[in-house]
């Protein structure tokens, strides 16, 4: 009897061996295929740094105020930095290089919907991700004519997504697209108004819309990465038509810029879901010389608004 209780205790006790390193082996595959499908997009500060979680809430709170306070260098258009005040580089914000870049980006999917101001932001981010041969053939197939645009750089399982959505019913409508799929990007940047303010022209209704989008975003399953593309500087005498000059007036893009606050769609005014990047701050310093039609701006300005957002991503 004793050799026969020795004999089973061993073969439970190998059982239990056997269970253990099979679980150990199960673990360890869920624990790879994780780390290969969970996008990077880190929280901790852009040094590496770890914060406690009063410290990093902090930060947060404060930092965000500061990400678009972009300087221009008067003597370089094409050189920028954030504003040397004590309280901005307490934040620690930077330039990212190509590797950094790629990190922040890795495994993740980014989806920018807009008109051409979205298109050209599109043309920066893949910039600072691909390399110059690859670029060339990404300007071909990006400005094809109100199309949309999808780039995979495997290299990083970065997926970027442009959607053509000149107006705010074509945000609406993509957002609820995700949630009624329950498919949501990581990172999302969205941009209208041009189109708006050029065919409709109606600005009451455009904050109309701007609320309709604010209420389908808010309480919804997207992650905290939602960005608002800003509108440009319009240098009324510059632009190209007599038709825009008139649409396009300094208060009627007041009269849009209003409308877009009020809206409460911004995190920067009302708590709203989308950090806005503020692309006209960042024109308007950089000057009349980055621009030839007074709305499409020299490739520095959009560099600069993908330095805002991956800043962000850190904070």
């Amino acid at each position: 009897m004793v050799g026969g209780a020795l004999g089973w205790q061993g073969h439970q006790r190998h059982n239990r061996a056997v269970f253990l390193s099979g679980a150990v082996f199960f673990t360890t595959i869920f624990i790879l295929r994780l780390h290969r499908t969970t996008p990077y997009l880190p929280s901790s500060p852009p040094n590496g740094g770890v914060s406690s979680p009063s410290a990093s809430s902090n930060r947060h709170s404060s930092c965000v105020s500061f990400l678009n306070d972009i300087a221009w260098d008067p003597n370089n258009s094409n050189s920028f930095y954030w504003a040397r005040s004590p309280r901005v580089a307490a934040c620690q914000f930077r330039r990212f290089s190509h590797a950094n870049a790629s990190d922040s980006l890795s495994r993740s999917w980014v989806v920018v919907a807009g008109d051409s101001q979205a298109r050209l932001f599109v043309l920066a981010l893949l910039g600072l991700v691909l390399d110059s041969e690859e670029m060339e053939a990404v300007r071909g197939d990006l400005f094809k004519r109100h199309s949309d645009y999808r780039h995979v750089v495997g290299e990083i399982g970065l997926k970027l997504d442009f959607v053509w959505a000149p107006y705010e019913t074509n945000l609406t409508g993509l957002v609820m697209e995700f949630k009624r799929k329950l498919n949501f990007p990581d990172v999302l940047v969205m941009g209208s108004g041009l189109w708006h303010m050029l065919h409709l022209s109606k600005s009451s209704d455009y904050g109309v819309w701007l609320r309709l989008l604010r209420n389908e975003l808010v309480g919804s399953g997207f992650s905290d990465h939602l960005f608002c593309l800003g509108m440009p500087r319009l240098i009324n005498s510059m632009l190209s038509t007599e038709e825009k000059r008139a649409k396009m007036s300094d208060a009627v893009v007041a009269a849009y810029d209003r409308e877009i606050y009020q809206s409460k769609l911004l995190r920067q005014s009302g708590g709203g879901p989308l950090l806005l990047l503020d692309v006209e701050s960042f024109s308007r310093k950089c000057g009349v010389s980055c621009t030839v039609d007074g709305m499409h701006y020299d490739g520095v300005v959009y560099e600069a608004v993908v330095h805002v957002m991956l800043n962000a991503l850190h904070i």
